[in-house]
């Protein structure tokens, strides 16, 4: 085994010397030669003090490099006062000892050069020709660094100098142990920073990659900055526990206003805990740059352990602010009693119809800025749609204006809202009565002098008005304008007060289970109806909210969602039921009264109130019935319009009797005139205006 030479000669010395290092003291113990090893042996030790107090690396090769030196004087003064060669011949066992040791791992050669380690056994490689390495950036000079930087800047050549970077000052974070900050610059001056990625910090710092941060560096006064500066983040210990025990700013940034989370780039504000209603609200900001909040229901639900069909998650946006709203159970799930305070208008018109999802009071009103306020109430069969007629009925009769009511089929709650009301009745026939009457009313009206001698249009705030507000209630329209009969006149009637109703104090509310115009719903009626009321549209089929909405003008970014089938949250231990056989429990079905309102171009999730018909509703209304003034009776009167409605058709009422010789062709008694083809279209183009439509019901009446 062939050995560098310079090992070789330090053995061969080692071996040499052993024997003078043995015989030297008990031959001649005042010899020079003992005074020449004690030396050194102290300079051995000086060697040692140096090599432990300098903070450069490579102390343990210093310490091993004068090893040889402190256990030779070490075996000298030993060998001197022992007695003679010492027992068992210790004194040559010492010596030999000693130069074994410089034999194994002990020669100077091997610790003498940092990088120097040739291999012993290695075979002897023919001289190849090789590129020239790059030159490696020079380090930063000493200038007077604290302590940490100087360890963070060996620690940073040692790696290589990732991005051919050095480091300007490092800066521990309290309570911290491994997290730190670099500021960093280019190891040439005037060269931009380009090859410094995260990965190449994490790997000097042997920490994960999503543990670093590289950011911009700002110029400051007295120091550099822009793309020649780098400050870089190094936080294992924050991340770690930043996963286990998150701030609720943190959990936000990182769970929900990350890239890619349920409302990008939002930034928490704060959270509020109101335990008397038990819901928690968050509030969080978008910067105005990025527009309007962009917000994920379903996957914000998630984030928020519940899920969106449970009704216990709302979320509203106002301008760059998000409301995130989380019940601890579903507030549409809960009853809210109707009361007499809350059904009375204030000053303003408004009344408390029902409360949004998110605990705020949804509110409708009696009139608008335009005048009468219309009404427009959507809902299958036992989606609460009588509840909210209900609702509306006793507003109206609270603010004190003449109700009257028209259904098309007899119903128990809308009799007995018609106990309260100036006029109840049952059938398409009465309906259109009802439509004639309000029709003549706005003449009538338009006639009628106010206190200052003048003609106004009705306006509430306005004293001096001669006549009530009046609000016309059509239960099931649509079915009573498909009847063969009566339905294309009430349909054109309907029209025209929704048209001009609002400025004579007229308002109808149209209730029925769609708002389609292939149902039969012309697109005028519900344009008009829709721009002078606040609509509510309940428990509509997932099917048809889409084209629900549609209907009503609502843009397609605002459709929303359908609404669940059950508030209440599922029961618990399916599996287990599954597994002994045993039926689900019954689905609980109380969405009746649950909906949307639409006062904006926005739907909101709403609850309405309840009103409870069982045990009488007597407290919600006033103790007296509002009626129309004795001279509007009296013009009725005179149109022959104000009677019975109830009654079967009355001779001359639809037109002129059939006399014997008309044959079969003739319309039948109370049939009418045929309300298709080009006849009833002529006379809906004819029609523009109230004095327009009374002469055409004269015309009808033959009055």
């Amino acid at each position: 085994m062939s050995v560098p030479r310079s090992v070789a000669l330090e053995r061969t010395l080692y071996t040499l010397a052993a024997p003078v290092l043995a015989a030297a003291p008990n031959l001649a113990p005042d010899s020079p030669v003992n005074t020449v090893i004690t030396l050194a042996g102290a300079a051995g030790v000086g060697g040692w003090f140096l090599a432990r107090r300098s903070e450069e690396p490579g102390a343990g090769r210093k310490i091993l490099r004068w090893a040889p030196l402190v256990l030779a004087a070490a075996i000298d003064v030993t060998v001197k006062h022992t007695p003679g060669w010492g027992p068992w011949c210790m004194d040559a066992l010492l010596a030999a000892a000693w130069a074994a040791a410089g034999w194994v791992v002990l020669p100077l050669s091997r610790h003498a050069r940092r990088h120097h380690r040739p291999a012993l056994a290695a075979p002897s490689l023919a001289p190849q020709p090789q590129a020239a390495a790059p030159e490696r950036p020079a380090a930063q000079p000493d200038d007077g660094a604290d302590r940490f930087t100087r360890q963070v800047r060996r620690l940073w050549e040692s790696r290589g100098m990732p991005g051919r970077t050095v480091v300007v000052t490092a800066t521990p974070h309290p309570g911290m142990r491994h997290d730190l900050s670099l500021l960093l610059r280019a190891a040439e001056a005037g060269r931009p920073i380009t090859g410094l990625r995260e990965e190449d910090v994490a790997a000097a710092f042997e920490v994960d990659v999503a543990d670093v941060h590289i950011a911009e560096v700002p110029r400051q006064r007295g120091r550099g900055g822009g793309p020649g500066w780098k400050e870089v983040h190094v936080t294992p210990d924050l991340a770690e526990r930043r996963r286990e025990a998150p701030t609720v700013h943190e959990w936000w940034a990182d769970r929900i206003g990350a890239a890619g989370g349920p409302i990008p780039g939002s930034q928490f504000v704060k959270e509020v805990r109101d335990p008397a209603r038990q819901v928690t609200h968050y509030i969080a900001q978008v910067p105005d740059e990025m527009g309007e909040p962009r917000v994920n229901q379903h996957a914000l639900a998630a984030v928020l352990k519940t899920k969106y069909d449970e009704g216990r998650l709302f979320v509203t946006v106002d301008g760059s602010q998000v409301l995130v709203s989380l019940w601890d159970s579903s507030p549409l799930a809960q009853v809210f009693p109707a009361t007499r305070e809350l059904l009375t208008p204030d000053k303003d018109g408004r009344w408390v119809t029902g409360y949004l999802g998110n605990g705020q009071p949804a509110r409708n009103r009696v009139y608008t800025d335009r005048g009468a306020a219309h009404g427009l109430f959507v809902a299958p069969s036992g989606g609460g749609k009588t509840q909210l007629m209900g609702l509306h009925v006793a507003a109206d009769a609270l603010y004190g204006a003449v109700v009257m009511l028209a259904t098309e089929a007899p119903d128990e709650k809308t009799a007995a809202l018609g106990r309260h009301t100036a006029r109840y009745g049952v059938g398409p026939l009465y309906m259109l009565r009802l439509l004639r009457v309000l029709v003549a009313l706005m003449e009538i009206r338009g006639e009628m002098l106010w206190e200052d001698g003048q003609v106004h249009e009705w306006d509430p705030a306005r004293p001096g008005c001669p006549y009530r507000m009046l609000s016309a209630y059509l239960d099931e329209f649509l079915s009573a304008a498909r009847d063969g009969l009566y339905g294309a006149e009430i349909m054109d009637l309907a029209e025209l007060v929704s048209v001009k109703g609002r400025k004579y104090g007229v308002g109808i509310k149209v209730a029925g289970q769609s708002v389609y115009v292939q149902d039969g719903f012309t697109q005028l009626l519900c344009e008009n109806l829709r721009e002078n009321c606040i609509p509510v549209v309940l428990k509509v089929a997932p099917k048809k909210v889409g084209d629900m909405f549609k209907a009503l003008g609502i843009p397609s970014e605002y459709i929303p969602d359908p609404l669940p089938r059950s508030f209440s949250p599922e029961e618990a231990g399916r599996i287990e039921r599954v597994m002994r056989g045993e039926p689900e429990p019954p689905a609980n079905s109380n969405t009746g009264g649950a909906g949307w309102i639409i006062e904006g171009k926005q739907p909101d999730v709403l609850r309405t109130l309840f009103m409870d018909f069982k045990a009488g509703i007597d407290d919600y209304f006033p103790d007296t019935t509002a009626t129309l003034t004795e001279y509007e009776i009296r013009e009725l009167e005179a149109r022959d319009l104000w009677f019975d409605w109830s009654v079967p058709p009355r001779p001359g009422e639809f037109g002129d009797e059939p006399d014997d010789e008309d044959g079969d062709d003739a319309p039948k008694k109370g049939g009418g005139k045929p309300r298709n083809g080009s006849k009833s279209a002529a006379r809906r183009d004819a029609v523009t205006s109230p004095r327009q439509a009374l002469e055409a019901i004269k015309h009808l009446s033959n009055t």
